[in-house]
């Protein structure tokens, strides 16, 4: 029987097809979980109120439909599944824009969720998650593409960003 979850889909494929992502991610959005629940529900501090309400979930709204969207684009549009089969970095489309789209994607999606609550506490999380995302892909998924692609994928991470999408014109 074929499974669809799979970490690996041919002999020969050197990387996992979903890597250490889901761990990433589903750690991520656990403890923005945690902050929300003992902020708003245990603690009861930090809760917006009046205007800022709507500030807030606007803002999420607007920061969960861009991670859908980048999500979507870096994980079913752009055939990365393809390069990673094929032991080939992938530097075109979305990834000439950020080089992991589908964790910036799950990330602006928490974040967007996050702003639901309305609460001035989930500000903080932008960066801590940040800084969870970078420690983590530099001590895992980039030190395998380094070994796997050397020279080519150094110089890839000199031109595009680790998690945050921006586009550097020459």
């Amino acid at each position: 029987m074929r499974t669809i979850l799979k970490n690996y889909s041919k002999e020969g494929q050197k990387l996992p097809m979903f890597g250490i992502g889901p761990y990433l991610i589903y750690g991520i959005a656990f403890l923005n979980a945690l902050v929300i629940i003992l902020t708003h529900y245990v603690f009861k501090t930090g809760i917006l109120t009046g205007p800022w309400v709507f500030v807030f979930r606007i803002a999420g709204g607007i920061i969960l439909a861009l991670g859908i969207c980048i999500w979507y684009i870096g994980a079913m549009r752009s055939g990365m599944d393809e390069n990673i089969t094929e032991n080939k970095l992938k530097t075109t489309g979305i990834y000439s824009w950020v080089r992991n789209p589908m964790y910036t994607g799950c990330w602006f999606m928490i974040i967007g969720i996050t702003f639901m609550w309305h609460n001035y506490w989930v500000l903080p999380m932008i960066l801590v998650d940040w800084l969870i995302l970078t420690i983590v892909l530099i001590n895992t998924e980039e030190k395998w593409l380094l070994n796997l692609y050397g020279e080519e994928y150094a110089e890839y991470k000199k031109r595009v960003n680790r998690c945050i999408p921006w586009r550097r014109w020459k």
